[in-house]
């Protein structure tokens, strides 16, 4: 088998496909380069099916280096044979390779081992056989010194016969099955720590039992980490009656005084060998399951959450409330750089409520200010109500943004190397601004891990879910495209083909040299050669470019045809662009050419409609009930706007204006079977939900969307 059928058993994809797929990646093309400039050569895959291409190249090339491993060590051992050796290289399921190789791995002194030494081998494959009938007289011709009864003898061979039933192939792949179908995951709370406040919250995993392949991701993660916090036991097993009666089944052809040897050693070999480690496979598969899913809604939460609607370059008065420390106020210009800040106090103790809103206005006023970022971290609401109170020289759009994250990269080198004489107050409140005005270049500068919109991330496979969020990232960013003359090197460094050394090299060069004219000045940057100019080109936007498609996502190996195109009309390539009448006499087949084929043609006439446009929407301002200001004002029955802030496998949190988010439970989003929360909602949208249920004491609120 090769690397393309071992993926065509996966992927319904064509070999044609996967071939040129797997020709470009060894190009070192970037995912989101092939997908959108090379549809004519992998046909028209896309992000997805190419990540699912080079995830499985990856696995087979590690399939077939473990099986060189377990080869080279068999043979080490001077244990190949020809039959084992092409079962080896016929095996292309990892589990399968690792059965074969059970026998022949080097572990620490067993059982068995011992009872080998002593010379008790013989006796074990005599009652193994079944032929024996007078086991104790045959068991005695085996003591010697080491050895000094019958009964000692056959525990020996037992500990002997219970390895080989340990290692059989069919017992243990049958043994998988049952574990798949009927394992059950128990928790029970560890009684010394089970009145502690902390365990409080896994009160529900006390005395907790069902089906291991039914619980949800959430709820198995859940009963993981209170077993790691020490509040919980857990166990993973199956029937064992049923478990022993499968392997007697397999085993035992016979009805003597072997069989029941056998019979004892099945017991041992499943209880001390077999349960242990295939209850163990059994919860790591279906913790690699449990942790593909919370990484799945993660990445799908920080997707929506990149692409939120973004304001625009305007110039944005941002303000991180608080109560005593007042609130920090800053003037951001249209580019986000830093032109203001100020500390107010309109809230309690000082309540110096006039004096702030004088400053207010005379910021707004002296700074042209065009719209008001509030975070919505403490004081928000009433900093909220405060701001609204003023009476502005002309109407102000006012938006509450999340602060999630805001206090990383404050904190962070990349925040004190920006803004390296101002404390953490202002880096935070400059985040908040830049957040409203373009969410996914300020976002990207934090850990996604921070932005807080996962369920047990610091619980799943840590190497898993930075791919994961780094590739979520890397297509948000590409997908919009991004200005070449005032992205940062943190969001430069996502962009395809460049990376974190490169970004720095643009950026360093952007200093020295002013703004970029056009793409082709990338080429000067240090270390930036052909390649990394190919993968990143189309995806950086130059506005007010001397050639308008600059600032488009058409590439510049394209240019030439557009500019063709142009010519066949007889017009100029800029009368072109956005002219929907010309653009529609223009025949894509007769452009096509070795490199570049119908479906390309195809996207370049779509970009040529709308260059550049940015694929999200734009930022709406929200407003929450004036009335609720704490969870003390909410009743049962309410009818409350609200914004979803967060997305899990068993429902979404919404925003309501409190300390609180409120939890819309998945069978509440609407009437009918929900399979899959993001069907319905996604995150920052904005929603109207009823209050069913409000535990002050426990600080927890439920909410219906079926109003």
């Amino acid at each position: 088998m090769n690397t393309i059928k071992y993926i065509q058993q996966s992927l319904n994809i064509s070999e044609k496909s996967i071939s040129a797929t797997l020709d470009l990646l060894a190009e070192d093309c970037t995912i989101p380069f092939i997908s959108r400039y090379r549809k004519d050569r992998t046909g028209n895959l896309d992000e997805t099916q190419i990540e699912q291409i080079a995830k499985l190249s990856k696995q087979f090339e590690d399939l077939v280096k473990r099986k060189e491993s377990i080869l080279k060590s068999i043979e080490e051992q001077q244990a190949l044979t020809p039959e084992l050796h092409q079962r080896i290289q016929e095996s292309f399921d990892l589990q399968e390779l690792e059965d074969l190789y059970l026998p022949f791995k080097k572990r620490k002194k067993t059982k068995a081992d011992a009872a080998k030494e002593k010379g008790l081998e013989p006796l074990a494959r005599i009652i193994m056989s079944q032929k024996a009938q007078d086991i104790r007289f045959t068991a005695s011709k085996y003591l010697n010194d080491q050895v000094s009864s019958e009964e000692e003898a056959l525990q020996g061979a037992r500990d002997i016969m219970a390895e080989w039933i340990n290692e059989n192939m069919y017992v243990r792949k049958n043994l998988r099955r049952l574990f798949q179908r009927k394992a059950v995951i128990t928790s029970k709370a560890v009684k010394a720590k089970k009145e502690e406040e902390e365990a409080q919250k896994f009160s529900q995993y006390f005395e907790w039992e069902e089906s291991l392949n039914r619980a949800p991701s959430h709820r198995l993660l859940a009963m993981l980490r209170a077993e790691a916090e020490g509040f919980v036991k857990t166990n993973i097993g199956i029937d064992k009656e049923e478990a022993i009666e499968f392997i007697e089944k397999a085993i035992i052809k016979s009805n003597n005084d072997s069989a029941e040897q056998i019979s004892l050693a099945i017991k041992d070999s499943y209880k001390r060998l077999l349960e242990p480690a295939i209850s163990n496979e059994a919860l790591q598969e279906a913790k690699e399951k449990a942790d593909k899913k919370a990484i799945e809604i993660f990445s799908e939460n920080l997707s929506q959450l990149l692409l939120a609607p973004p304001l625009g370059e305007k110039r944005i008065l941002a303000i991180d409330p608080g109560y005593r420390s007042g609130c920090k106020i800053v003037c951001l210009d249209e580019k986000g750089d830093l032109l203001h800040n100020e500390t107010i106090y309109p809230h309690a103790p000082q309540n110096e409520s006039g004096m702030a809103m004088k400053k207010i206005r005379s910021m707004v006023n002296a700074y042209t200010i065009e719209a008001i970022s509030i975070g919505n971290g403490t004081a928000s609401r009433e900093t909220e109500f405060f701001i609204k109170k003023i009476a502005f020289d002309k109407p102000l759009q006012v938006f509450v943004v999340s602060e999630a994250g805001a206090s990383v990269y404050s904190a962070s080198k990349m925040a004190r190397d920006e803004f390296p004489n101002y404390d953490v107050t202002v880096r935070g409140a400059v985040s908040i601004g830049r957040r409203l005005a373009d969410p996914l270049a300020e976002l990207v500068k934090i850990d996604p891990k921070s932005i807080g919109v996962g369920q047990y991330q610091h619980d799943v496979d840590q190497t898993q879910l930075k791919n994961e969020l780094d590739t979520t990232v890397m297509k948000c960013v590409n997908s919009v495209g991004i200005n070449l003359n005032t992205a940062s090197k943190a969001l430069l460094s996502y962009v395809s083909g460049i990376g974190e050394k490169m970004a720095e090299n643009i950026v360093n060069y952007r200093a020295e040299n002013g703004a970029f004219e056009d793409r082709k000045q990338l080429k000067k940057v240090p270390r930036l050669g052909e390649k990394a100019f190919q993968q990143a080109a189309a995806f950086v936007r130059i506005h007010h470019a001397k050639n308008p498609l600059d600032n488009s996502a058409v590439h510049p190996e394209a240019y030439g045809i557009v500019e063709k195109m142009a010519k066949d009309l007889g017009i100029k390539t800029n009368e072109l662009i956005a002219n929907k009448e010309k653009i529609a006499l223009i025949r894509p087949e007769q452009y096509i050419t070795g490199e570049i084929g119908i479906l390309s043609i195809k996207d370049i006439l779509k970009e040529l409609e709308k260059p550049g446009l940015d694929p999200r929407k734009a930022a709406k301002v929200f407003e929450f009930d004036p009335k609720v200001k704490s969870i003390k004002d909410l009743k049962t029955g309410m009818i409350l706007p609200g914004i979803v802030n967060n997305i899990t496998a068993f429902g979404c949190f919404v925003d309501l204006g409190i300390k609180e988010s409120g939890l819309v439970h998945i069978s509440q989003l609407k009437e009918g079977f929900v399979s899959d929360v993001n069907e319905v909602v996604k995150l920052h949208q904005h929603v109207q939900v009823k209050v069913t249920d409000v535990d002050e004491a426990r600080k927890r609120v439920q909410l219906s969307m079926i109003i």
